[in-house]
């Protein structure tokens, strides 16, 4: 440029959105002054996030819905996961998150069904009403300090591609076998008809090969 240029960026939503971004989560939009990253959950609804610390799952599936809603870009195709993505049985759902971002002990999906979770967001209980009563979610922690994560092998730092974070919940899990689908009942019926049909083929085999039996020894006397 020349010396008698002078170039004034004003910081707006377009020069943060190309000089500011949140490396720990691309779905996050930064801009505002100060600049702010925040997620998207409905259009009117946007959650701050700090973009130097973990994003809360909670956060996280929130804005993934929102996502999977709109016809944009996700961890999963169609909605359904993608292979190397983890979830439970019951898919991907909106949650409802506390401030802090913890999961809320009773998720509903927006629905009158409902259940109780973990502390990562996984069903840890029979579905019910909006009634069902939940302990309260208490994590015992990983790790006793925020120090970083560093493995080492005879005083020598290893590199690590993929880290894999457990949870352990002080609650266990309480399934019943109170909610039995109509599916599920249904072929627990079948099968229980067919195993008896079996033995009932089996001991009528049985009682009439002891029949021809005796009346061919009667017959030989």
């Amino acid at each position: 440029l020349p010396n008698n240029v002078v170039v004034f960026l004003k910081q707006s939503s377009l020069f943060s959105q190309f000089f500011f971004s949140c490396n720990n989560m691309r779905w996050a939009k930064c801009d505002g002054d100060p600049c702010q990253c925040s997620l998207t959950f409905t259009p009117a609804i946007k959650q701050v996030i700090d973009c130097t610390k973990l994003i809360p799952k909670c956060y996280l599936m929130n804005a993934e819905m929102f996502r999977i809603r709109n016809k944009l870009t996700s961890r999963s195709i169609g909605g359904k996961p993608v292979e190397t993505a983890f979830v439970d049985s019951d898919g991907i759902y909106d949650p409802e998150c506390e401030n802090d971002g913890r999961f809320k002990a009773i998720q509903c999906n927006g629905t009158d069904v409902c259940w109780c979770v973990n502390s990562a967001g996984v069903r840890r209980s029979d579905k019910g009403d909006k009634n069902i009563k939940c302990e309260p979610i208490k994590a015992l922690p990983l790790f006793q300090d925020y120090k970083p994560f560093e493995v080492s092998v005879e005083g020598s730092k290893v590199s690590m591609e993929n880290i894999l974070v457990y949870y352990v919940d002080e609650v266990a899990p309480t399934f019943t076998m109170q909610r039995l689908t109509g599916g599920i009942i249904a072929v627990i019926v079948v099968v229980s008809l067919i195993v008896i049909a079996g033995l009932l083929v089996v001991l009528s085999t049985i009682y009439f090969s002891s029949f021809i039996l005796v009346k061919s020894g009667n017959l030989f006397l």
